[in-house]
């Protein structure tokens, strides 16, 4: 028989686990979505890459919806609730994608993929926020034993987040070029229902959270705005924004030149991505532990170097270098492509934990809303600025010439951050230690 605790235990690990699985296997009808819209609609690497990003705006409304998270309870419950709302919005709009017919115009499914992600912004927060709050609770003052400690919640659902990301690239690699894509959206669709229908049977004070008192958005949002002027978060944050940011990102070229220039097969895009998924679960293990007590600035601003040192191996890939030695093309998408579309993530796992162990309490769920809403907007002025540079330099669908030049830009934008990233507080682990 289970008792109260362990079972729960394992409500928070099951809601948490799916809700973080099912946001790593989005890339199944994502990866999809990219071949539909070059395939099936035509686009070209700018339009894609301009579709793909604008697809993100919900992601800038993540404070909002924090906010309301933190403050609006429904029956008594405030994170549980909007994680089931989330799962039926995007359940409703993939579903409707899989009965629509397959040349539905490009606004059409744009609508519906912005719905899909304002669902997904939702149980995003919502997902954020119970991390937030369990990993500021000590093993000795929460009902529950949770695995919530000095990081190994946000690890567990790292884990959880890149198994969700393993798995779905490797179905969508093998089963894009064998099933029609509404057939894979209906897929995703009746799994995101599943999610719903699990999440509600599950009373939100079995998790064992918290209790924190509703106080309303206006008192809320001045919470927020303290929190947020506290120099450790806001340099922080700030840095952190613009290390994504002040990148070009030129990934709808990439994908171009892969499948248009190279003949890359689709499945080994997906192989590619499945490696990539792994490195990330590799990476939620490793960093959990040893990598834990190392300084977050330090480690950060290592990863940030390194992902220009694989954007410069990207300009000696589409040069021809890695040819000329006898590696294939397809060997270096799966392992050196695979990996630095990974990297970029690498160093969000260690900035939650720095801004969750940051967070004043009463607030978790709008500071890590406000973090990632940053985040998604960083990347959304990224693809914007890379589409910019992608015109400059006159790389177009079948003219690639400049794309070495691109790749270069891009890595030395991406060192630029390093040389200021005495902005990441590197206080708050010692205080940690001196509480324990």
């Amino acid at each position: 028989m289970v008792t109260s605790d362990s079972g729960g235990g394992g409500k928070l690990t099951k809601v948490l686990g799916l809700g973080y699985w099912v946001q790593g296997f989005r890339c199944f009808p994502w990866l999809v979505v990219s071949f539909y819209l070059k395939d099936g609609l035509n686009v070209d690497p700018s339009t894609l890459q301009i579709l793909q990003n604008s697809a993100n705006l919900p992601m800038v409304g993540k404070p909002l919806y924090g906010l309301v998270s933190d403050s609006v309870y429904i029956s008594g419950q405030h994170r549980v609730p909007y994680i089931a709302f989330g799962a039926f919005l995007q359940a409703l709009s993939w579903l409707i994608i899989a009965i629509s017919p397959s040349n539905m115009p490009i606004f059409t499914i744009s609508t519906y993929l912005l719905l899909s992600n304002l669902g997904a912004s939702i149980a995003e927060v919502a997902n954020d926020a119970i991390v937030a709050e369990m990993e500021k609770q000590s093993p000795s003052s929460t009902k529950h034993p949770q695995p919530s400690s000095s990081g190994n919640l946000q690890s567990f659902v790292w884990i959880a987040s890149s198994a969700g990301g393993v798995l779905g690239n490797l179905l969508g690699g093998i089963f894009i070029g064998r099933f029609y894509p509404q057939t894979m959206f209906l897929y995703f669709g009746l799994i995101l229902a599943l999610q719903f229908f699990i999440t509600i049977l599950v009373p939100e004070s079995s998790l064992g959270l918290p209790k924190t008192p509703s106080v309303g958005i206006r008192n809320q949002l001045s919470q927020l705005l303290v929190a947020l002027r506290k120099p450790e978060i806001a340099y922080s944050i700030s840095w952190f924004t613009a290390s994504y940011a002040i990148i070009p990102a030129l990934t709808g070229t990439m994908f171009f030149y892969q499948t248009q220039h190279l003949k890359i097969n689709s499945s080994v895009l997906g192989i590619s991505k499945v490696f990539g998924q792994a490195t990330m679960l590799l990476w939620g293990i490793i960093y959990n532990q040893y990598f834990k007590s190392v300084p977050p600035r330090k480690l950060i601003s290592a990863i940030q170097a390194m992902m220009a040192f694989f954007m410069i191996s990207d300009f000696l890939f589409v040069r021809g270098f890695y040819r000329q030695m006898g590696v294939p093309d397809s060997l270096y998408v799966v392992i050196f492509s695979g990996f630095l579309e990974v990297l970029f993530f690498f160093k969000i796992l260690p900035f939650s934990v720095l801004i969750a162990q940051m967070c004043p309490p009463g607030c978790e769920g709008s500071v890590m809303a406000f973090l990632m809403s940053s985040v998604a907007l960083a990347f959304i002025v990224s693809g914007y600025l890379g589409v910019a540079l992608a015109s400059y330099i006159k790389i177009t669908g079948t003219d690639f010439s400049g794309f070495p030049l691109g790749l270069l830009i891009q890595a030395a934008c991406t060192l630029v951050p390093t040389f200021w990233s005495s902005c990441i507080s590197d206080k708050v682990e010692s205080k940690a230690r001196r509480k324990d």
